[in-house]
Parts: C-alpha cells; sequence; structure tokens
C-alpha cells in the first residue's frame, strides 16, 4: 500500500485532482479567495499529511509537473507573437513602465522593512518578491537572502496580485487592456499572467511580457539598490 501511495502516477495524479476540483470549485463559486492555486495548497498540504507523504517523495512524484513548467513559459511567447501588434510603436512605454515598477517594488520592500527594524538578510530576502520563482531565489541567493523563504513570499504575492490585482485596476478605473496586462505580469509574475489569459487574450500576451523583463530588471537593479541604501 505504501509502495501505490508513494509512486509517482499517484502523486501526479493527486495533484492534478487536487488542481481540477479546486478550479471547478472557483469557476463555480467565483470567489476571489477561492483562487484555484490557494485551494490547491492548501488542500495538498492536508493529503500528504494524512497520507504520510515526505516533501522529498512528493517532489519526485510530481517532478513532471516541473519539466512542464519550461514550455508552459515558452508558449506564453506563442501567445505574444499572435498580439504583436498591440506593442508595435509602444515598445519605449513599456520598457518604461516595467522599469517604473521594478524599481518602485524594490524600494518600497527596502523603505518599508528599514521603517520597521528589518535586517539585511530580510530585505534582501523580500526585494525580488514581484518576480518569477526561479529568478526571485537566484537574487536572493547572490544577495545574501533565504531563498526558501523568497519562494514562499514571491507565491504568497502572487496569489494576493492574482486575487486583488483587477479590483484594484477596475477601482483606479484602469481600462487598457495592455495597462492591466503590465500591471499583473509585473506584480504578480507567473499566477498574475493566468489571471490576466481570464481576462483576455491582449492582457495575456502583455503579462507574459512583463514576467520576462521585469526579472531582467529587478535582477540588474537590486544590487545598485542594496548599494546606494547600504544594505
Amino acid at each position: 500500500m505504501q509502495t501505490l501511495i508513494t509512486s509517482d502516477i499517484f502523486i501526479l495524479s493527486i495533484v492534478l485532482g487536487v488542481y481540477l476540483l479546486a478550479n471547478l470549485l472557483y469557476k463555480t463559486s467565483k470567489i476571489a479567495l477561492l483562487h484555484p492555486l490557494l485551494t490547491s495548497i492548501i488542500a495538498i498540504i492536508a493529503l500528504l499529511k494524512v497520507l504520510g507523504i515526505d516533501y522529498p517523495t512528493f517532489k519526485q512524484g510530481s517532478h513532471f509537473i516541473d519539466f512542464l513548467l519550461g514550455p508552459s513559459v515558452v508558449a506564453l511567447g506563442f501567445l505574444l507573437h499572435e498580439q504583436i501588434e498591440h506593442i508595435k510603436g509602444r515598445t519605449v512605454s513599456i520598457l518604461i513602465s516595467i522599469l517604473a515598477g521594478s524599481l518602485a517594488g524594490i524600494l518600497s520592500v527596502i523603505g518599508i522593512a528599514l521603517l520597521l527594524g528589518a535586517d539585511k538578510v530580510l530585505i534582501a530576502t523580500l526585494q525580488p518578491k514581484s518576480v518569477t520563482t526561479p529568478i526571485a531565489i537566484a537574487i536572493a541567493e547572490r544577495t545574501g537572502g533565504v531563498p526558501a523563504i523568497t519562494a514562499v513570499v514571491v507565491i504568497a504575492v502572487g496569489i494576493f496580485g492574482g486575487i486583488v490585482g483587477p479590483f484594484i485596476l477596475d477601482k483606479l478605473g484602469v481600462k487598457s487592456s495592455i495597462a492591466r496586462g503590465l500591471a499583473l505580469g509585473a506584480s504578480a509574475h507567473g499566477i498574475g499572467t493566468a489571471r490576466a489569459m481570464e481576462l483576455g487574450a491582449v492582457e495575456g500576451a502583455i503579462s507574459g511580457l512583463a514576467i520576462g523583463i521585469m526579472g531582467l530588471a529587478t535582477a540588474f537593479l537590486v544590487p545598485i539598490v542594496m548599494a546606494l541604501f547600504s544594505v
């Protein structure tokens, strides 16, 4: 029985089954707090505890999903190609917007952290909060942060942005598909992009573009800002 529970097929079935049920619940209820990623994480953790499956075993069993992350990111490029007409003539404004967003994200973390008395390690851990997890972890490692905590923070920020992002944009009167896509991708990375795709093809494509540029901008700006603020 234990061999069956710890098998790759069983673990993969748990992950896919839980997500499909969570997605169905989200679409049926229309409740933002029941975002499928959030409910899936909670449900999977509970199941792993009940079934006695440790994390290394779970990670090994779900490695196929990790593998698919690469092709899924590449697929965003195809979506972007389909919407290329919306980008022409707006390259400079898009780049400036993302750079400004990256700088605002970094400075807000430093300002709030210093105000609350956080140390250098915690600041380095939180700074890459708005970029996709692999890039955020790499930045945290290079700047003296704690990658494990960074990963958790990035996921939390993504879930929060995916849930409340569209609501905030609506309240602020942001109607532009490009602006909405940039905001979600630059602030909530992959999860924000998934939410942007629900809003429209243009939003999803631009959000995917924002993920890549935001990652590059943050990796470039973090060391500079840390040196300037001596943190």
